[in-house]
């Protein structure tokens, strides 16, 4: 049956998009099998991707959509289906380990210079087998610039940490020419990879409350995450009242 599920995706919607439901460990091995590109979904890529035909265009042609976030979770329990979260920062984590262990090639795109390279010493003192093709920070101007070297160097697993929603946009620009290649958006990963950003203590993480450990750590992201939250926690309660 567990292989079953890794052959066929079981979705589920919320507010119009497809979620995997698989669980963590299915999702890596679901990932590091299955090419192509992986989407950790939460409330404000929904959110933007209301108001963004083609961002949503990219989300529903993903080939694996994870729920990243207790936002999500909380939606899909909402909407009487239970669906754990699988948080990007640690998927992302996964699949380096088990692609480096099995010799595959890997390369990162994203964050400062200084962010990126330390991301790397570090991932490399904890991966001995770690095999890094590319990597190039986020600042660029010419996207087919880096999509050329990127393709170059065939990567079995690509790393974008370009925020959302650029890294998708970016992913989705790479997806023809790495037909092989497994590729995924990590947001802020990098830098607590490199060890400049401290993440939420575990307890947060296990409440799925990371996003308000880092809005009391950084103040300036409440405007991002208010009133996106509430308001996608009602319009789940709406969805939910209107499938009765």
């Amino acid at each position: 049956m567990w292989y079953n599920r890794l052959m066929n995706r079981d979705l589920v919607k919320i507010l119009g998009f497809n979620v995997d439901t698989f669980s963590f460990d299915e999702a890596v091995e679901y990932a590091f099998n299955h090419h192509g590109q992986v989407v950790t979904i939460n409330p404000e890529m929904i959110s933007a991707a209301h108001s963004n035909s083609e961002f949503a265009n990219i989300i529903d042609n993903a080939d694996l959509i994870v729920p990243d976030g207790i936002g999500v979770e909380l939606g899909l329990k909402i909407l009487g289906h239970n669906v754990r979260r699988i948080a990007g920062i640690e998927l992302g984590k996964e699949l380096i380990i088990k692609f480096s262990k099995a010799g595959k090639k890997i390369a990162m795109v994203g964050a400062k210079p200084t962010i990126v390279d330390g991301a790397i010493e570090n991932l490399k003192n904890e991966i001995p087998e770690l095999n890094i093709v590319y990597s190039h920070d986020g600042y660029f101007k010419n996207d087919e610039e880096i999509l050329n070297e990127i393709a170059k160097t065939q990567p079995d697993l690509v790393l974008v940490a370009l925020g959302s929603p650029k890294q998708e946009f970016f992913i989705h620009s790479l997806k023809d020419r790495l037909p092989n290649a497994t590729m995924i958006g990590l947001g802020g990963s990098f830098d607590v990879w490199a060890g400049v950003v401290e993440r939420a203590p575990e307890i947060y993480q296990k409440l799925g409350l990371e996003w308000l450990y880092r809005t009391i750590k950084e103040p300036q992201r409440f405007k991002r995450i208010f009133p996106t939250l509430p308001l996608f926690v009602l319009k789940v309660f709406k969805e939910r009242l209107n499938l009765k």
